[in-house]
This record gives structure tokens, sequence and C-alpha cells, in this order.
């Protein structure tokens, strides 16, 4: 197996990424002729401190108050944006684009945040106000009450189409069909299998029977994985563990919300998805009794001496064995949105799996 590593720092991609605003495709580009490594994905617990502490910082050197804080971040005029306050905090979480810093802290920072759940009166009120406003996500949020993130996922995932939407077990012949469509979109392309798909487009070819979201779902922690592997199931094995196990390790993080999940397969180990590969570890850090109070390293040190040694490759009669996926391995230990299980360094495009995109 081949472990992933730190990118070595480039300074001068550090200054670029705090200071020039660019989108996911000059991101892109930039990977591919510039060899620009950036991270993606759901900003980890370290980040989170590194940027609470950074606008601390940027307020006490300031003599400012927290509103005049409040009033940078949410400044109206997207033009007049505070550069010299978000190149300063975007500083202190290297690797990370100064537009994703932007609109994630903003996100932390909103008064309309973790609202709950959605009620029927707010569903119909935000689908009244799409159809007054269009996509224009920031107005409809000023009528509906909600971030305008939440505003656009809400409709994509459940409000849009929602006459034709199906819900409960897939079909075969829809598992089919989809799995026709992504490779129609990405192998005969010449497209990764995993990374390269526009969800919201292969929901509009299964004439959005099926949502973006159920479709990635399905994809990604069910069909994905059977695909690769000729049509059979795979079983996740002690080798497997291992793999994982030594693969973490190598990544030497200080806490495991800083992995991106999605670097860690590589050409020999590649069956399982990113969200596939997160379950398995919260599920194999969650069996040492008392690792709540523990620190990364510690569980690391545990592990490690649990799955010191390679066990044997499963016999050829084991492997035709049906066997349970890991798609369906106790749904309730996903405690993470499949959406964002990223973290780490990438030098994929920002575009096909983020909401971006879709």
């Amino acid at each position: 197996m081949s472990l992933p590593g730190p990118e070595p720092a480039n300074q001068e991609h550090a200054h670029m990424l705090a200071n020039k605003w660019m989108n996911a495709s000059k991101l892109a580009e930039l990977v591919k002729t510039q060899g620009l490594v950036y991270k993606k994905g759901k900003f980890s617990a370290i980040e989170e401190q590194q940027l609470k502490t950074a606008i601390e910082n940027f307020k006490i050197s300031r003599a400012f108050s927290d509103d005049q804080i409040l009033e940078i971040i949410f400044q109206k005029n997207e033009k007049g944006k505070d550069n010299t306050f978000w190149s300063e905090i975007t500083t202190a979480v290297p690797q990370r684009p100064i537009i994703a810093v932007y609109h994630h802290v903003r996100r932390t920072f909103h008064p309309k945040k973790q609202q709950g759940r959605w009620s029927p009166e707010e569903d119909n009120l935000l689908r009244q106000a799409v159809g007054d406003l269009g996509q224009q996500w920031e107005k409809v949020s000023e009528r509906v009450g909600r971030m305008s993130s939440d505003c656009r996922d809400r409709y994509r995932n459940h409000i849009a189409n929602r006459e034709v939407r199906v819900t409960g077990p897939w079909s075969k012949e829809e598992e089919e069909e989809l799995t026709r469509i992504v490779a129609e979109m990405t192998v005969q392309q010449g497209r990764d299998l995993d990374n390269d798909v526009f969800w919201g487009l292969v929901s509009d070819r299964m004439g959005n029977r099926r949502g973006r979201q159920q479709c990635r779902i399905k994809w990604t922690d069910s069909l994905s994985k059977t695909v690769k592997n000729e049509g059979q199931k795979p079983r996740w094995s002690p080798q497997d563990a291992y793999i994982l196990v030594h693969k973490v390790d190598s990544l030497k993080v200080r806490d495991d919300t800083e992995i991106d999940w999605k670097m860690l397969p590589d050409a020999d180990w590649n069956l399982w998805s990113a969200h596939s590969l997160q379950r398995r570890w919260l599920t194999m850090k969650r069996s040492i009794k008392g690792y709540e109070d523990m620190t990364h390293q510690e569980i690391m040190d545990i592990l490690r001496v649990k799955k010191a040694h390679l066990p044997p490759p499963p016999s050829a009669s084991m492997r035709r064995r049906k066997v349970t996926s890991a798609a369906n391995v106790d749904d309730h230990e996903s405690v993470v949105d499949p959406e964002h299980v990223t973290g780490g360094p990438t030098v994929a495009e920002a575009g096909p799996s983020g909401s971006a995109a879709d």
C-alpha cells in the first residue's frame, strides 16, 4: 500500500491562497498548471480554533468591539470587503483559500444558524420565496429567516421536484440506471469514478425521481465499491482495518477532524468511499474504552498495537461469500455529513462533488 504524507509548504502558494479571491475553476486550473495544493471541505476542530484565535487577535490589535468585527464579517456590499481582515485570518489556516474562509466564517457567526428541523410552514415559505425571487439565496434567506446556504440545500435536496421524488429502497433498475449514468459521465470521459460527478446533473438525468443527495449517497456508500469489485459486494476485512490504521497513522495529524478521508485510498486499495472509511475509523476508535478522554495520539498508540501485524489475505472461498457491505454498518455510527467528509490537502477540483457546482 502507498501511504499519504504531508505536502511540503509552498510560501508563494500560501500567500496566493490568503490574498487572491479565486473560484473553484481557477483553483482547479492552478492545480493542473502550478501543482497547487489546497484544502477543501469541512474545517477541522484545530482549524476552527486557529480561526477563532486569529479573529480575536485581529480584534485586540485594532481595539475593535465584537459588533465592529461582526460588521466586517457581514459587510453587505461584497465589493467593500475588508481584505486586510480576511487575508490575515486566512493566513492562520494554511492551504485554505481566502474565499473558503470567507464563507466558512460567515456561516459560523451567522445569527440564524442551527435552527433545527424545517417546519411545513417554512418549507411553504421557502417554495414561495424561490418562486418569487428565483435562486437568489441571500434574498431568499431574508424572507425565510434561515441562512442562505440552508435555504439552498433545503430547496435542492427536499423541495425541488418533490412531486416526482421517490423515497425508500432503490430498485435494481434504478441502481443499474445510476451506475450507467455515472459511468457515462466519468469513466467513459476519462474522469474519476468517485470525485468528478455532478450530482445535480445525475439527478436530472434520472428524471429527478431521486434527488442529488440520494444519488450521491447511494453511489458513494453502496454502488461504487461494487462496481470496482467487478460486480461483487466487497467485505470489510481485518486486512482493510490494518491498512486504515496505518494510513491514518502516517498522516501525523493532531486530531482526526484534520483527516481528508478522500486522500486515503490508492490504486491498490480503492474499494471504500471516504464516508465508509470515516465510519470504520469511528467504529474502531469507539471500541477503545475511555476514548472520549484520550488524545488522538493516545488512541493511535493503542490501535497501532491492536493492528500491529498484517493479517493474511482471505481465501478464495471466503472472497466468494456474499456478505454485508460496509455501507450497511450501523448507520447510527455515522455522525458526519457525507457531503463534507474532507479536511485535508487536495489537488482535486472543488467543483463536481461540492455544493458550489451542483
